[in-house]
């Protein structure tokens, strides 16, 4: 019998030997005594000995390292009896718990994620140390010093540990002062707004003071921010040196240092476009160009100019074009002589499209929404359009397009989409001043089956209103450039001063022109009966007893380059439609209608995820026979002025009855910021305008401001929003409205 042991010391592995092995034997069973959550077969795979083997010292040391390599065992020794190689073993043991105290629990899942820490894992001590000193070096980078992290283990069972993190964060360092040497143009007072690192304010723990904390992590980069900000200015020589930082650890406190050499102030001498290739640029992009002669030379204008000549050569087929900008500096008339050297390289067309992450949405309704197809050239612009058709389409949270170059003039591209919730089963209460507590049920799918088509059927309910729907609608038949669409609905509802009970369809026929526009052509029949109406309405030219038809035709046209469609954050929709009602029926009026919605983030500008929404909309109609009450014009409430009952600010008869205007104008500001990001909650206020009138814009003029929580993508599959508005200038006779509740509406 031949016994041989390995063991780990000090990070090297030492083999003690009773007596020689050194030829060859042949090894007729191979066996492991020990294992608890390893099996024998795997662990055989790891040694690389099998029954029938010729082995030798040197194949058993080998053996050995192959299994502490993986890091699952304590000590291992093996013995040898007759050609029986036996492997005994000690397992670390296994951690079945892993908690994690004193961070908030987002930093806590991603400390542990870092790490690579999980419960199921073998106890490695060296993963552990690598783990406190990667949570040490993080607490100091966020200004945390001193900071204490414990491990201790508890036995759970004989091979099984809870290890518990305890994490003591220390002390903030304070910075005292930041002391710029050698500027002569600019102080620190100047320079503060560029840098994270800044001294601490009297009040520092108030919004918008400095608490003067030090970052660590971001001292780097506050020297190039500074830089930064001299080559904004024009100063190319700028020299900033590393910040000297001298803390004391007896209080806490530093002070930062920055010496700087600011050098001149240069402008902007010649500027020219130089393409290797020989081929000119438009002269409209030249006209584009930021950097203009004789004004301060601007870095950042610089960079600008860049991406522009990179988004034009691409535009063109040369995706990846490299623009240099060659900078002279001229020290004697102290001017920057800029020559843009692009080099387009080879035009790219596009080999493959692969998708991605879309495990409902068929295939054939990603690929026609791209703007690019294999065998074509490839643009940035194509790109990023079909970024933003996919995002509008509401069918993704998110989608990349990501180019592969895999020739000088071809690439394959892989559209990744994250596929959102496009059906809902909707059920909820509602709640009005006027029409009281209501009951909302309703069954949609944005794009049902995967194929891209709209159905939905609703009811709502109320003790002033009961309407039922049911609708589709099909952007792209059989994948093509027409829509089709189409309800049937019922509607009854009990207004101020008259009842209406509607029934009646839709069908409406379109075709996308271009990549952003859309025409369409509606018909819309629907029979009304008007009931309980004030004396004053029953005599007025706008009723007819009995049951009214309309026949309406609906030619409309709409502009959409918006980035998303729950939540955009760029571009505008503008929308014109004209209803002719007259083809037929016994309604004869033509209704104008305008709306443009704006959209603008500002979180490049301002490091903060800022929505500003601007929307303008304007409604008037022509009476060319019979205009009924019900189809006139009505402000307040939703969607035009908050804070008033929806459709109270009307004119009116002499007796106080509304009677609906014929011309209509309103305009909305709005702000949203994020208020739980991980479920998409948000908070804004808004600021409406209104006017309205029977022969002018201006007969009645009201506005509000208010606030709002909104849900853009809630967890029904549909927008949502509790508001409260306040009337700003509300008269004698105003209907008021507070609160209200909007589901299924979009701004």
């Amino acid at each position: 019998m031949v016994k041989k042991e390995r063991l780990m010391a000090s990070g090297s592995l030492i083999l003690l030997a009773t007596s020689s092995f050194l030829s060859a034997q042949v090894i007729s069973q191979v066996e492991f005594r020990g294992l608890v959550h390893i099996s024998p077969q795997i662990a055989q795979e790891i040694a690389g000995i099998k029954p029938g083997a010729n082995v030798n010292d040197r194949d058993i040391d080998v053996s050995v390292r192959k299994l502490y390599a993986q890091r699952y065992f304590d000590d291992i020794w093996v013995e040898e009896n007759g050609g029986v190689l036996t492997y005994h073993v000690k397992e670390k043991p296994v951690i079945a718990k892993v908690k994690m105290e004193g961070l908030s629990d987002d930093q806590n899942k991603a400390v542990l994620k870092a790490s690579g820490l999980k419960r199921g894992d073998s106890f490695d001590e060296n993963k552990m140390n690598n783990l406190k000193k990667g949570l040490e070096s993080s607490l100091e980078a966020q200004g945390y010093y001193d900071s204490v992290i414990d491990v201790n283990n508890k036995d759970i069972n004989k091979n099984a540990l809870e290890t518990n993190i305890d994490v003591r964060k220390g002390e903030n360092i304070i910075i005292k002062k930041v002391n710029i040497i050698g500027a002569k143009k600019y102080s620190y007072d100047d320079l503060k707004s560029v840098i994270a690192n800044r001294a601490e304010q009297s009040f520092g723990w108030f919004l918008g003071r400095d608490d003067g904390k030090l970052k660590a992590n971001q001292l780097k980069a506050d020297r190039e921010r500074i830089r930064e900000f001299y080559l904004e200015r024009g100063y190319l020589d700028v020299k900033v040196s590393n910040p000297i930082v001298r803390a004391n650890f007896s209080d806490y406190t530093a002070t930062i240092t920055y010496k700087i050499d600011e050098g001149k102030q240069y402008k902007v001498g010649t500027v020219a476009v130089f393409v290797d290739n020989g081929e000119s640029v438009d002269k409209s992009v030249k006209e584009d160009i930021k950097l203009e002669k004789g004004r301060v030379f601007n870095v950042s204008k610089l960079k600008k100019d860049v991406r522009l000549l990179q988004n034009y050569m691409s535009d063109r087929g040369y995706a990846f074009a490299q623009v240099v900008p060659d900078v002279k500096q001229d020290r004697t008339n102290m001017v920057a002589n800029v020559t843009y050297m692009v080099k387009p390289n080879k035009k790219v067309y596009v080999k493959n499209i692969t998708i991605s992450g879309n495990s409902r949405t068929m295939d054939r309704v990603i690929r026609r929404e791209l703007y690019f197809s294999e065998g074509e050239p490839f643009t940035k612009k194509d790109m990023d359009d079909s970024i933003d058709q996919l995002k509008r389409t509401g069918f993704f949270s998110d989608v990349q397009i990501i180019p592969h170059q895999i020739s000088q003039n071809q690439i394959d591209t892989l559209v990744k989409v994250k596929e959102t919730s496009t059906g809902s089963i909707m059920g909820g209460l509602s709640y009005g001043s006027y029409d009281g507590l209501g009951v909302n049920l309703g069954v949609s799918d944005k794009n049902f089956l995967g194929t891209g088509i709209e159905v939905g059927t609703s009811i709502d309910a109320s003790s002033k209103s009961k309407n039922g729907s049911i609708n589709f609608y099909n952007p792209r038949v059989y994948d093509s450039e027409y829509s089709l669409g189409g309800s049937l609905y019922k509607k009854k509802f009990d207004y101020y001063d008259y009842d209406s009970d509607s029934v009646g369809g839709s069908l409406t026929l379109g075709k996308r022109i271009g990549r952003n526009l859309h025409a369409s052509l509606g018909y819309v029949y629907e029979k009304t009966k008007l009931s309980n109406l004030s004396d004053s309405l029953k005599t007025s030219h706008y009723y007819k007893e009995g049951t009214e038809i309309k026949s309406a035709l609906v030619p409309a046209i709409r502009f959409d380059n918006t980035d998303d469609f729950y939540l955009p954050r760029r571009g505008m929709d503008l929308s014109a439609s004209m209803e002719y009602a007259g083809a037929g029926g016994d309604m004869k009026y033509t209704k104008y209608s305008f709306t443009g919605k704006f959209y603008k983030g500002l979180e490049d500008e301002l490091d903060y995820d800022l929505i500003v929404r601007g929307k303008v909309h304007v409604s008037a109609i022509k009476n060319r026979g019979y205009l009924p009450v019900n189809e006139k014009l009505y402000l307040g409430g939703y969607g035009s002025v908050r804070g008033y009952k929806s459709g109270t600010l009307s004119p009116k008869d002499s007796s106080g009855s509304l009677i609906g205007a014929k011309k209509l104008a309103t305009a909305t500001v709005e702000f949203s910021i994020p208020l739980v990001k991980s479920m998409g909650l948000r908070f804004k206020t808004f600021y409406d305008y209104g006017m309205t009138g029977e022969s002018s814009f201006s007969e009645i003029k009201r506005s509000s401001v208010g606030a709002a929580l909104e849900w853009p993508k809630s967890p029904l599959g549909v927008p949502l929003e509790i508001y409260y508005a306040k009337g700003l200038n509300s008269k004698n006779g105003d209907s008021l409205e507070k609160w209200e509740f909007s589901l299924g509406a979009r701004f």
